[in-house]
């Protein structure tokens, strides 16, 4: 076990993976986490909805986080992307973009996930600030507001009954023909939510801020804020490296210790959660890390 460079690589250095890095830093395990500092939530000005952080930077507090791992001297942190992973009989070889090369006993792949953002002008420059995805994360900062939901079908309905409660106003835009049936159209008439299905044309906004959507046919509306969920993919290097399992929805597959389908190999955070908050990114990741100190302590003292 002490002939690799590492007991644990953790490739991710965002809330998950420093989270699983404390936890085994802890534990006086040797551990390297990888990190390309490209978080999904990089474009978001605060994070809510996470106790004794709620409204802070999202990035102020993963450096807060990574000052504090300073301490434990069994953790490094390195800032490369991991572009290959090799499984051998005693573990693991990382291969980075600066052809580094690392080798440990246990992976934790704390990698997120890459949205699918729509192409519509405007809404990169507006995503993560007022073209958001999680109303428990946003939503209140926006409560009242003049909202707008870009979904169609059951997925609009279900979004369109959670942000009730936030707004009165509220108009749905299927960016094409909608798709509801009767049930559907009663219940959005009665909650007096608007339909709009003229394809978009932009999203105007300041600095992020949107303030008009503008279709095709150039009609304008006034709107505060656009609820999205766009579709999202693993990070394409993830399912190059080794062949892991996925579920139906993309996620990878993990058991009940965040092991994945491939033995020696754990994941947390977004890239195996649907639920995209940083408190669950937090939790898998303490998790996933006890786990593998578990598995590392029975490998260690039990084999006589």
């Amino acid at each position: 076990m002490k002939n690799k460079d590492h007991e644990v690589i953790i490739i991710g250095g965002s809330f998950s993976g420093l989270s699983a890095a404390l936890t085994l830093g802890r534990m006086l395990r040797k551990v390297l986490i990888i990190d390309y500092a490209q978080p999904c939530n990089r474009n978001a000005r605060s994070s809510q909805n996470f106790i004794t952080n709620d409204g802070e930077s999202p990035l102020a507090i993963i450096e807060i986080a990574r000052t504090k791992l300073s301490k434990y001297s069994n953790i490094k942190l390195i800032y490369d992307l991991a572009v290959s992973v090799e499984k051998r009989a005693d573990g693991f070889m990382v291969t980075t973009m600066s052809k580094q090369m690392f080798t440990a006993n246990k992976l934790i792949y704390a990698t997120g996930i890459k949205d699918h953002l729509p192409n519509i002008d405007g809404f990169h420059s507006c995503w993560g600030i007022s073209a958001i995805h999680c109303p428990y994360c946003h939503g209140y900062e926006y409560r009242g507001k003049r909202t707008a939901i870009l979904a169609n079908g059951e997925a609009a309905i279900n979004m369109t009954a959670i942000i009730k409660n936030l707004t009165e106003y509220i108009v749905i835009l299927t960016n094409g023909p909608a798709d509801f049936n009767e049930t559907q159209l009663n219940l959005l008439k009665k909650n007096k939510v608007h339909i709009m299905e003229t394809p978009i044309k932009k999203l105007m906004h300041k600095n992020g801020q949107l303030n008009i959507v503008m279709f095709i046919d150039n009609i304008q509306i006034e709107i505060d804020v656009l609820y999205s969920s766009p579709p999202y993919v693993q990070h394409p290097e993830v399912t190059k490296w080794l062949p892991l399992e996925l579920t139906d929805n993309g996620l990878i597959k993990v058991d009940h210790s965040q092991e994945t389908t491939i033995s020696g190999i754990y994941a947390c955070g977004d890239n195996c959660s649907a639920m995209r908050t940083i408190s669950q990114a937090i939790f898998t990741g303490n998790l996933a890390a006890a786990m593998v100190n578990t598995k590392l302590t029975d490998e260690d003292f039990y084999t006589i």
